[in-house]
């Protein structure tokens, strides 16, 4: 019996993972002034233990502006370089691939932590700042507006993103991605929703896409050529006038043109509080990434409620995305790799720590 296409290997570029198995960034709002510690070492190097292929590291945020909470991880200030690194090394000696997302919150900085409630935090209240945005329209109703970035800030921000990319490398990660979904900073130029210029950076979606890549270009700048760089899109925003699955073919057309782009980790939704999302089931998302990878001809990767093996291995078999991405499962479970080769008749992978467990 063949081994099934979710535990044969990957490779991107000169990066190659055990399996296509790939822990989403999943963000844990517990570091301090952007500095991660025993918490995040433990989360992820529990999960490269139990078996995935790729390991990414939370939205990790290029500024202290840009982080959404002031719990945030950031990759944007030197003594932040010796965390990252632990990070990348864990992942390594547990058997994974270290990858790490960096981000830019936008319009959706500067809010309580969500077992705080997750409000965005009034300027009078200790440790709020105002969010920046392609234009002044706050994310919620009553939420100081955000600064609409000029073109020399959308340029400065653009250089943050470069030495975040910068101190990922040094600190030895291997696979880099740019977070442009869920209505943080990229994906809010994106979207016709909260983009509302009327210069090079707004208006129709080459001019909304300039920011996402005019961002790559500088990313690349410090980022090798022999390393893979991944993009995550909302490939919709489940509201009138918003990005719709055409528009997000579009921008990936663009990013497969551009030859220094290996996949698009497909999402949604993000960019509004009115959003409406037909349905929530397991898989919901799947059909963004199948469009993506045959119509725009480039690499998906899948996420959205995929907790069953059988179905992880039933969307790379039919070949609807190359990699699936697993969030709450993985928190649930920092062992479902190994559990799903068991269940898929597949030798499992075990540290050698492990070999006398029962599993």
């Amino acid at each position: 019996m063949p081994t099934p296409l979710l535990f044969q290997p990957i490779t991107f570029r000169s990066v190659t993972a055990r399996n296509r198995i790939v822990v989403s960034p999943m963000c844990q709002y517990s570091a301090t002034d952007g500095l991660g510690d025993d918490w995040h070492i433990q989360n992820l190097g529990a999960k490269a233990a139990g078996g995935a292929g790729i390991v990414m590291a939370e939205a990790t945020h290029v500024s202290a502006l840009g982080r959404i909470t002031p719990g945030c991880l950031g990759a944007y200030d030197a003594p932040h370089r010796a965390l990252l690194t632990r990070l990348a090394a864990v992942i390594v000696k547990c058997g994974a691939v270290p990858g790490i997302q960096i981000a830019h919150a936008g319009r959706k900085a500067s809010c309580q932590v969500p077992w705080e409630g997750g409000k965005p935090i009034p300027l009078q209240e200790a440790g709020g700042w105002v969010p920046v945005a392609p234009s002044a329209l706050p994310m919620v109703a009553g939420a100081v507006d955000p600064h609409p970035l000029s073109s020399s800030e959308i340029t400065e921000i653009a250089g943050q993103f470069a030495a975040s990319a910068r101190m990922a490398r040094e600190a030895g990660f291997k696979v880099l991605e740019l977070h442009s979904a869920h209505g943080y900073l990229s994906h809010s130029f994106l979207s016709p929703i909260s983009n509302h210029r009327n210069d090079g950076y707004g208006g129709d979606l080459n001019g909304r896409s300039r920011f996402l890549m005019e961002t790559l270009d500088s990313i690349r700048t410090e980022w090798p050529a022999d390393l893979p760089l991944w993009v995550r899109l909302s490939c919709t925003d489940y509201m009138p006038g918003g990005l719709t699955i055409d528009d997000v073919v579009e921008v990936a057309k663009q990013l497969k043109a551009r030859g220094d782009v290996d996949l698009i980790d497909c999402s949604s939704g993000g960019v509004s509080n009115a959003q409406t999302i037909p349905s929530l089931h397991p898989g919901y998302q799947v059909p963004f990434a199948d469009a993506i990878r045959h119509r725009a001809g480039i690499a998906t990767g899948a996420v959205g409620m995929i907790t069953e093996p059988t179905h992880a291995a039933e969307i790379l078999a039919n070949g609807r995305a190359d990699v699936v991405l697993l969030a709450r499962a993985l928190l649930a479970d920092p062992a479902w790799p190994i559990r799903a080769a068991i269940t898929l008749g597949v030798k499992p992978e075990l540290p050698s720590q492990y070999l006398r467990a029962a599993l």
